[in-house]
């Protein structure tokens, strides 16, 4: 595989690349340094509610005309949110790459925000925050994210709320745009059968007339609480959701690869930890999972679930028994390889893909300011020893760092909180 090359142009926008001739296609990513986090609580929602009205349309096009531009050609696009940053990608055969750029710049560059437009989109993203919260599986992470920062914007829905989501201005738009979309925020990513020579001439003209700006600020997350924070909602359904949070630390900690290690031997995989004893063992659940979250000043290990109301206190139980095990006693090493080598075998697979290349990309640069190279990520995992697994479960699981929310028929806060002093 061809190696990464990174180009900035003047204006500080940075284009990624790496080549892949194998491939039919090409993916293309422009990522904006600016989400859910930099939003003051009045005007949450806005990043996504930008996300959405980048698709309705520009000078040039019609909300129609920018899919038809893409789909038309066998082709995809779309977009994300996420509390740091907000992606705008699509996929396409390679000969195609040249118009998918241009659409994709259009839209960066050109959005009109049409009144009608934004009131339509208004609608939109009200019922996709009632899709939401009809879905505990969505919920109960709402939930989570509102219990470990409370009071903070990690802890606010990306989606905004219904009322936030109603004051929002078209003036509003404009000015969040033009604040925080620049070129020291902006990077774009293109894996595929391209080079990157022809990547930097497609983009160079369309970007460079971005201002230069500068990289926005945020509020730095503090952990909170010396004890175990619940939150409980009563929602009538068969399951009760329950996810769980123990606070861990930025993405830049050197401990990150022992605490994704830790993640796996959790619950990544069907060979993990709680899925071995609450579904095969035990059978309280369809499925378990655990997760990291990482971010640049805090992060956590999330563990989610959905279960039999009836048997959510056992499987609670459970789950901090196995907590307690690993944060007591290091894995074997048989045990750790297994993940170690399964963390691996996951990121090589992706990479396959020219999408997930970009992601890859994006991602890195936004976190870390250059690409990552995997085989160096390879040899950092390979590193981590038994004892740093523990040694990062016995900093990260505390009962005193822990926050749970739980979407259910009977949700019983006191009961709760019972269980996990």
């Amino acid at each position: 595989m061809e190696s990464y090359r990174l180009t900035t142009l003047p204006n500080g926008t940075r284009i990624a690349s790496i080549e892949m001739p194998h491939m039919q296609s090409v993916s293309i990513g422009i990522w904006v340094g600016v989400g859910g986090r930099y939003e003051p609580q009045p005007i949450c929602g806005i990043s996504h509610f930008i996300e959405h009205l980048m698709f309705k349309g520009t000078k040039r096009r019609t909300a129609k005309k920018i899919t038809e531009a893409v789909e038309g050609l066998g082709g995809y696009l779309n977009a994300f949110t996420t509390e740091d940053h907000t992606c705008y990608y699509a996929k396409a055969h390679a000969n195609h790459l040249n118009t998918v750029c241009d659409v994709l710049g259009d839209m960066y560059l050109n959005s009109q925000f049409a009144p009608a437009e934004i009131e339509r989109e208004r609608e939109v993203i009200r019922e996709e925050i009632l899709m939401y919260h009809d879905n505990p599986s969505q919920h109960v992470q709402e939930l989570l994210s509102e219990t470990l920062w409370p009071n903070h914007p990690l802890g606010r829905p990306l989606t905004g709320t219904a009322e936030t989501i109603s004051g929002l201005t078209r003036d509003q738009f404009f000015q969040f745009k033009e604040a925080h979309y620049n070129g020291s925020t902006t990077i774009v990513t293109v894996a595929g059968r391209t080079t990157h020579e022809c990547v930097v001439e497609t983009f160079a003209p369309l970007l460079s007339g971005l201002p230069a700006g500068q990289v926005p600020a945020f509020d730095t997350a503090l952990e909170v609480g010396t004890e175990p924070a619940v939150t409980a909602i009563k929602q009538e359904i068969e399951q009760t959701h329950l996810a769980m949070g123990f606070y861990a630390f930025g993405r830049a900690d050197e401990r990150r690869f022992a605490l994704k290690l830790l993640s796996v031997l959790l619950g990544e995989n069907m060979s993990s930890r709680l899925f071995q004893k609450l579904r095969e063992k035990y059978g309280f659940c369809y499925s378990v999972q655990s997760g990291i979250v990482s971010l640049e000043d805090t992060g956590a290990l999330t563990i989610f679930a959905g279960l039999d109301p009836a048997k959510q206190e056992k499987a609670v139980r459970v789950i901090l028994q196995e907590i307690e095990r690993i944060a007591s006693q290091p894995p074997s090493r048989n045990e750790l390889r297994k993940a170690q080598d399964y963390t691996i075998g996951q990121t090589l697979l992706g990479l396959e893909s020219t999408t997930n290349q970009i992601m890859w990309m994006g991602e890195s640069i936004l976190s870390y300011g250059t690409v990552q190279d995997p085989a160096e990520i390879e040899r950092r995992l390979l590193a981590v020893t038994p004892q740093e697994i523990c040694n990062v479960a016995a900093y990260c699981l505390q009962r005193a760092r822990l926050g749970m929310a739980v979407v259910g028929p009977e949700p019983d806060t006191a009961k709760i909180q019972s269980w996990l002093r």
